[in-house]
């Protein structure tokens, strides 16, 4: 099986808490990316948005666009005015020929403000998950038929957090909906990261390899903490420098025969955890996983 390595640029510069590497350029980022040996990166804040200027300087440090967060709001939208919203975005990805945008969900959540607490995020109910589920189906269809699939991210403070939520998610959902699978984000919000790919494998499309210190996950007041408190405190980390069994996930993924992208994405204080050390540490552990796991890794 074949696997690429790529890595998320906010452990660089996080756009959601610009005092962390906010004054980092890009230049720095793609260069150290490509140091500590990763061969795709996501997209930033900081990335030009004009295909003749991102993919030239991409190439110039031997990179390939694997992938980037799209923020979606179809939860309180309609599929028409998403297509619209995406267009500029669809573009430069598939000019770039990227194998995904990475949908996160942006309507409602909690994510990005440092004085909601993660427990008064919003929560949907059944049948809002039934309604939701269907557009981003009608949406997901209809992105592949454009020649760029989305892969759904569910992630923490955001409306589809917890493995119930998941659940009910893909439950209420068609085929055509990709699914984002990050074990950081399921662990955090309480998921079991094996009986989610058990669940889930025929869905899933992109890896995102965030680890996470359970000290820290543990320890984070859920009503009185945001997501940024625990960013801050260093809930995240790259995997061989967190506690979640990266092998274990590995080949229980190689088990369902996952092939794609395993991307770093590990937002920490760049001050406290240099960004080129930690890729460092990051590409030397999927090495020795994606062995474990047998996966033959491209460029």
């Amino acid at each position: 099986m074949k696997a690429k390595l790529g890595i998320a640029p906010i452990a660089w510069s996080n756009d959601d808490l610009p005092e962390l590497g906010g004054e980092t350029p890009l230049e720095t980022c793609l260069s150290e990316a490509r140091r500590a040996g990763f061969s795709g990166i996501e997209t930033g804040g900081k990335f030009p948005k004009d295909p003749a200027v991102l993919g030239p300087l991409l190439e110039s440090h031997g990179l390939k666009l694997c992938g980037g967060w799209y923020s979606g709001r179809l939860l309180d939208g309609e599929v028409e005015e998403e297509k619209h919203r995406v267009a500029e975005q669809m573009a430069l990805f598939k000019a770039l020929g990227a194998p995904c945008l990475v949908y996160g969900e942006t309507a409602g959540t909690i994510q990005g403000k440092r004085d909601a607490p993660l427990a008064t995020r919003r929560r949907l109910s059944e049948e809002d998950i039934k309604i939701y589920g269907r557009k981003m189906t009608a949406f997901a269809e209809w992105c592949a038929e454009q020649g760029m699939p989305i892969a759904y991210h569910h992630h923490m403070a955001a409306p589809i957090e917890t493995e119930e939520d998941l659940d009910l998610l893909m439950t209420n959902s068609g085929e055509a909906l990709p699914l984002l699978y990050d074990a950081g984000h399921m662990a955090f919000a309480g998921g079991d990261v094996l009986r989610v790919i058990d669940k889930h494998h025929a869905r899933i499309s992109h890896v995102h390899m965030k680890d996470v210190r359970r000290e820290v996950v543990d320890g984070i007041d859920r009503t009185r903490e945001s997501f940024l408190d625990a960013v801050l405190k260093g809930a995240f980390t790259v995997p061989g420098d967190g506690t979640l069994d990266f092998e274990a996930i590995t080949k229980r993924l190689a088990s369902y025969g996952y092939e794609g992208w395993f991307v770093i994405e590990a937002e920490q204080d760049p001050a406290k955890a240099p960004p080129l050390k930690m890729a460092e540490i990051g590409h030397a552990e999927l090495l020795r996983l994606m062995a474990a796991a047998d996966y033959t890794v491209e460029e």
